[in-house]
């Protein structure tokens, strides 16, 4: 909308640059262009304002397939005017000199004739397929027909109307059409979810299955190698105990070799001094026997005091003093002799 102000019963308008302004006073042109600005005065000035950006129409229409199901089309449609002199020749663009608003609506006016257009053919594409077809396929074909038949329209070139682009967002069935064509969908979906979670459930079971039968082989050869270890244990015992009863055994034998070859030493010793003892036993006998009985007296007496101081009593029997004093007394050899000393 342009920018009017009023001064002293001018009038002074400023124009946006994406609007075409024409003004007219007394019939004559006297400003044409887009972004004008200057002064006017209104009871003589006719003006129009026709905007040149690009204008995006959103439409959304319902449509009927080949085999009568209702969808509904949700579409774009993209364009400008590139005449300004045909629009505003073909439409009524006017505004009033001294609010600057449109006298009309001349952007219904462009609304209407191009969903009507574009609703035209999109129906017409639309009924000679099938849902199916419409719903894979129908969004790029009804673009397609729309753009086409915008395009040989021949209204919009004479009313200054140029086509930018055409989309067409979504071509969507009714709700409870949509919910059976999702069933099959949703249960395939579940399906390969279920199938996917069975799946994924074998693997899990053959792995748990594959880690039991390792631990499984693991334990046994953990149990083979422990028997392993214990023969060999066994083994070791049997040979350290034979070794040491050998061992043992050799010592015996040596010990066994020893003590023979000591108890013979002793043996031959004690054989050695018993001889010893009965050869001095027998000279000593010998050498007795050969002296007379005064001598032997004698030595009796002599060893007796030798031992006196050692001696607590001597006990003489009467046939010992008897027969020693006959000895004495008469001399004579061969009398009997008895001594025995008692040490108290």
């Amino acid at each position: 909308m342009a920018d009017i102000t009023r001064r002293f019963g001018w009038r002074h308008l400023r124009s946006a640059p994406t609007a075409h302004i024409r003004h007219h006073r007394g019939g004559q042109l006297a400003h044409d262009g887009t972004g004008l600005s200057f002064w006017y005065r209104s009871l003589t000035a006719a003006l129009s304002e026709v905007p040149v950006n690009d204008r995006e129409l959103e439409m959304t229409f319902h449509a009927r397939t080949s085999d009568f199901q209702d969808v509904t089309v949700q579409a774009t449609v993209t364009y400008r005017i590139s005449d300004p002199a045909a629009a505003a020749g073909r439409l009524d663009f006017s505004v009033d000199p001294d609010t600057g608003q449109w006298r009309g609506a001349p952007l219904e006016q462009l609304a209407t004739l191009l969903t009507e257009t574009a609703q035209q053919h999109a129906l017409d594409v639309l009924a000679r397929t099938t849902l199916s077809a419409a719903l894979v396929d129908g969004v790029a074909a009804v673009r397609e027909r729309i753009t086409g038949g915008l395009g040989r329209e021949p209204r919009l070139p004479a009313t200054g109307i140029e086509l930018v682009a055409v989309r067409v967002v979504a071509i969507r069935p009714e709700a409870e059409v949509e919910r059976a064509l999702r069933t099959p969908a949703r249960e395939e979906i579940q399906q390969e979810a279920d199938r996917a979670t069975y799946e994924r459930r074998a693997v899990a079971v053959e792995r748990e299955r594959a880690i039991a039968e390792n631990e499984l082989a693991s334990k046994i050869e953990l149990a083979r190698r422990e028997e392993q270890l214990v023969e060999q244990h066994g083994t070791n015992a049997r040979r350290e105990a034979e070794e040491n009863a050998a061992a043992d055994k050799v010592r015996a034998a040596a010990e066994a070799a020893r003590t023979v070859r000591l108890a013979e030493a002793e043996a031959a010793a004690a054989r050695e001094v018993g001889d010893a003892r009965a050869h001095a036993q027998s000279a000593w006998l010998r050498a007795h026997s050969e002296v007379d009985a005064a001598t032997l007296s004698a030595l009796n007496a002599g060893r007796l005091a030798e031992n006196l101081p050692r001696i607590d009593s001597l006990t003489i029997s009467p046939d010992v003093l008897t027969g020693f004093l006959e000895r004495l007394g008469h001399g004579g050899p061969g009398a009997g002799t008895g001594t025995r000393g008692e040490r108290r």
